[in-house]
């Protein structure tokens, strides 16, 4: 089985900083495509950003500029540094990764648990 363990959200206030992270482990391969996610009280869950496991990004539009995705193989860990806070930024995070398993290496999507990450005003 693979685990994502999510670290690093908070209660910060607007234009503040935070450092999520995002820890893969168990029985892995490899790991494709990792990527943020967030979902705000009631709303559906959404594309924060992701990353390929070489190292291309992508960003909603929301998050250009003050967002920033990365990770480091060698640790299976991905990480989110998000920069100038703002109220509307306030949501559970999760993390996803594509993971290649076993020796036909299927991939497999998991999710982590979510962090919360609330901006005040």
């Amino acid at each position: 089985q693979v685990q994502l363990a999510e670290s690093g959200g908070g209660l910060v206030q607007a234009g503040g900083s935070l450092r999520l992270s995002c820890a893969a482990s168990g029985s892995i391969s490899s790991i494709n495509a990792m990527g943020w996610y967030s979902q705000a009280p009631g709303k559906q869950r959404e594309l924060v950003t992701d990353i390929t496991s070489g190292g291309s990004t992508n960003y909603a539009d929301s998050v250009k500029g003050r967002f920033t995705i990365s990770r480091d193989n060698a640790k299976n860990t991905m990480y989110l540094q998000m920069n100038s806070l703002k109220p509307e930024d306030t949501a559970v995070y999760y993390c996803n990764a594509d993971v290649e398993r076993g020796y036909l290496k299927a991939i497999y999507r998991y999710w982590g648990q979510g962090t919360q990450v609330t901006v005040s005003s």
